[in-house]
């Protein structure tokens, strides 16, 4: 066992059963029979989007659902196939095939359990805001693109491309082929799912447009011999509701080296929305999601989903609030909701085959609208330029071209502003007469004469690349007389980086070089560390690193003094 805490690997489920009562279980029964009904359509409707069968969908959110409420380490999470993956999930099987779609998710599993291992579960929560709301919003976007053609039922002859623009060109030249029938069910089933919460919150509205808009389908079609209207089964036609046999994943170098991009944004973006869903669920709930468990427990589902057929994995925020709302406090919960699943998959599949592709198509058109999050991009219209731009450019990137691209370009573009802001708020002064030594914080102030020839330069920041630059050119570009001793203040300098390294010891050669002093003052323990591995302070004499800036002062008096009483001794008479 202490293995598993050397690991940070605490099953919420573990925890929870140590005190469990029937009266929680009631609550959790109640909320999972619930939760597993709303994933029902979710389940079929995302695998559907992403490029596999109803069957798929089912698999994923039973095998998936269950352990992600079974080893990870929140208490209400519900796991499952969520609208975020369709994207890459479509382009990996249009490129790859479905073989490499399990080895995507498969090494996508391998990196969330290395991730949750090495406890970088709270650093992932560090993802710049902007880049989560850009890619969200790109997802949400391209989603709904793809539902034009189930919505209206459109007659496309040719082979629809994969990138946004050339899809809705495909779709504006076959904008005429409209089937009616089919377009009044969606507009319908969306009807349905809009206004079911207006009237209850309880219902869900997707379940409901499904029953009712199946049900006048099947009536319309039996009884009035009105066809036309595509169902799930005459798409798929009889789905085999046979729980897989765990398969075997082909492995070789070739398949990793041209899937572990796929891979790695499959993982960064399950990541991301697990921990995501979880943080709102603890604040809704006041309980506390422990990290780096949640991303093993997704880790493992993701590495175990594949081997049955199935698509990746990660936290569902509607599913989970859902499961919040209904009661749900432990992962018991979770794993009724899979137990709904493998009953709907084993005795519900011949009603699911009449569900209309169009209503499918009016649920994920929904999702999409939830998932855009448009008030949040619109609300942060007011933010910093730089933040908006680094959500423009993930948007664009995301809908014009590619997720793993977006996320890569996004994360860089955000790194280079960040950098930006952060060199920009290091500030470096001059003082060549007088020194005010106090702290900010204090109420005498001691004020420090500098002898001639003594200059004071105060790095205020991080003395990293960006910074370190400035500093070069604020040294050559001095408005001060050439200096005998030359005083670097780095009190408020939290951190030094290889470039500031470099750039303060070419400063020390140098000026010794050009016969000029250098004293160090206010060095912080792990500056001066990093300057003791780098060699640094061998080219200092160790007196000439002070503390305080008071005695950096009386040493560089006393220097520059010395100097000029030798210069003066070696004047002719």
């Amino acid at each position: 066992m202490s293995n598993f805490k050397k690991l940070d690997f605490n099953p919420a489920f573990v925890a929870t059963m140590r005190d469990y009562s029937f009266s929680k279980f009631k609550q959790d029964l109640t909320a999972g029979l619930v939760v597993g009904i709303i994933a029902i359509p979710l389940a079929i409707a995302f695998a559907i989007a992403s490029g596999v069968t109803p069957a798929v969908g089912l698999i994923t959110a039973i095998i998936g659902g269950f352990l992600v409420s079974a080893l990870g380490g929140s208490t209400v999470q519900i796991g499952g196939p969520t609208g975020a993956f369709i994207v890459i999930i479509y382009n990996i099987i249009s490129l790859y095939g479905l073989e490499g779609l399990a080895l995507a998710t498969f090494m996508a599993g391998c990196i969330l359990v290395l991730l949750g291992v090495f406890r970088l579960g709270t650093v992932i929560k560090f993802i710049p805001y902007p880049i989560v709301v850009g890619f969200t919003a790109g997802i949400a976007v391209t989603i709904f693109s793809t539902q034009m053609p189930d919505f209206f039922g459109l007659k496309i002859d040719e082979a629809v491309p994969g990138d946004f623009l050339g899809k809705w060109a495909v779709y504006l030249r076959h904008f005429s082929t409209i089937d009616t029938a089919t377009a009044i069910v969606g507009l319908l089933s969306l009807a349905i799912i809009i206004f079911t919460p207006k009237i209850s919150k309880r219902i869900p509205g997707a379940l409901t447009a499904i029953v009712l808009v199946t049900l006048f389908v099947w009536i319309a079609k039996e009884y009035f011999g009105i066809t036309g209207v595509q169902t799930i089964g005459d798409r798929f036609g009889v789905i085999d509701t046979s729980i897989p046999r765990p398969r075997m994943i082909g492995f070789n170098m070739e398949s990793i080296n041209l899937l572990l991009p796929s891979a790695f944004t499959i993982a960064m973006l399950g990541a991301i929305e697990s921990l995501l869903s979880a943080t709102v669920a603890d604040g809704v709930t006041g309980t506390h999601t422990n990290s780096n468990t949640e991303l093993i427990g997704q880790g493992i589902a993701n590495i175990t989903v594949p081997l049955f057929g199935g698509i990746p994995v990660t936290g569902a925020i509607a599913r989970t609030m859902a499961n919040i709302t209904n009661g749900g406090r432990t992962p018991v919960a979770g794993v009724v909701h899979a137990l709904v699943l493998t009953l709907t998959f084993m005795f519900a599949m011949p009603l699911i085959s009449l569900v209309p592709m169009s209503c499918l198509a009016a649920v994920l058109i929904v999702v999409s609208y939830n998932m855009s999050g448009w008030r949040t991009v619109k609300g942060m219209a007011t933010n910093p330029m730089g933040d908006v731009w680094v959500l423009i450019v993930t948007f664009l990137l995301t809908v014009i071209f590619d997720l793993t691209i977006a996320i890569e370009m996004g994360m860089l573009l955000a790194v280079v502003i960040f950098l930006r802001r952060v060199s920009e708020n290091t500030t470096i002064k001059v003082y060549g007469d007088q020194l005010d030594a106090a702290d900010t914080d204090m109420t005498q102030h001691e004020v420090l004469d500098l002898h001639p020839g003594v200059s004071v330069y105060e790095i205020d920041g991080p003395f990293f690349f960006g910074a370190a630059t400035k500093f070069d050119e604020m040294m050559r570009t001095a408005p001060h007389q050439m200096p005998v001793v030359r005083i670097i203040r780095m009190r408020r300098v939290p951190f030094i980086d290889s470039t500031g390294l470099h750039n303060l010891q070419i400063l020390i050669e140098s000026s010794h070089k050009e016969g000029i002093l250098v004293v160090l003052s206010g060095v912080r323990e792990n500056v001066r560390d990093a300057l003791h591995r780098s060699h640094i302070d061998t080219l200092i004499d160790r007196e000439h690193i002070c503390d305080h800036i008071s005695r950096a002062v009386v040493v560089a008096n006393e220097l520059a003094d010395a100097r000029h009483a030798t210069h003066a001794t070696h004047q002719p008479a």
